[in-house]
């Protein structure tokens, strides 16, 4: 059976040979894809939050990598794993570890010199990660999560709730996600810090 994947708006298609690390030959569809990935990355996020992480973990390329494995460890080969072939978004792949580098120095230097609001360094972390798009998927929950880990772990902050708590229509809520990234990209923060705290 072939994984049937629906791609909405926003999202990158995985190439046929991502495809195939699939773990789970059973998932045939979108819809199983989903549920499966959810559960993975719920556990994933109760596992984190339990922990007590230092910014000098949290900002490690190896702790970026393992919360992408951890999130998605069970379901693709790939997971944790930087992408090796470029998308329609992101760096150059074979730039992802200097881009990933460089943004750990960068969020390193804002802390220590508070050149952003505690949720503004989350926030602007989470944009620069998933623009630089180092993983075949999951790309956009990834980020998210650390955007949580380092507001909640580093700065002692209640987590984001990423426009899920007032929206009830979920298809609007990613419209403006996506809408609020394509300011961030043209370095308008503002709507996506916005939509972290709605």
């Amino acid at each position: 059976m072939g994984l049937d994947l629906v791609y909405g708006k926003g999202q990158t298609p995985l190439s046929e040979g991502e495809k195939e690390g699939l773990l789970l030959k059973h998932i045939g569809t979108q819809g199983e894809l989903n549920e499966i990935e959810q559960l993975y990355i719920e556990e994933a996020t109760q596992w984190t939050m339990a922990r007590s992480f230092k910014k000098d973990i949290i900002l490690r390329e190896e702790f970026l990598r393992g919360l992408h494995r951890r999130m998605y460890g069970e379901i693709w080969q790939w997971a944790g794993e930087f992408r090796r072939s470029d998308k329609n978004i992101g760096v150059d792949w074979k730039q992802i570890p200097i881009a990933v580098r460089t943004l750990i120095d960068d969020c390193k230097y804002w802390i220590d010199n508070t050149t952003f609001s505690e949720d503004e360094i989350a926030v602007r972390f989470k944009h620069r990660i998933v623009s630089i798009h180092c993983f075949p998927n999951g790309n956009g929950r990834h980020s998210r999560l650390v955007a949580d880990v380092i507001v909640k772990k580093i700065f002692g902050k209640e987590v984001f709730s990423w426009g899920d708590i007032t929206y009830e229509d979920r298809k609007q809520a990613r419209e403006d996600y996506i809408a609020a990234l394509k300011e961030a990209d043209k370095e308008n923060i503002a709507p996506l810090m916005g939509f972290a705290r709605r």
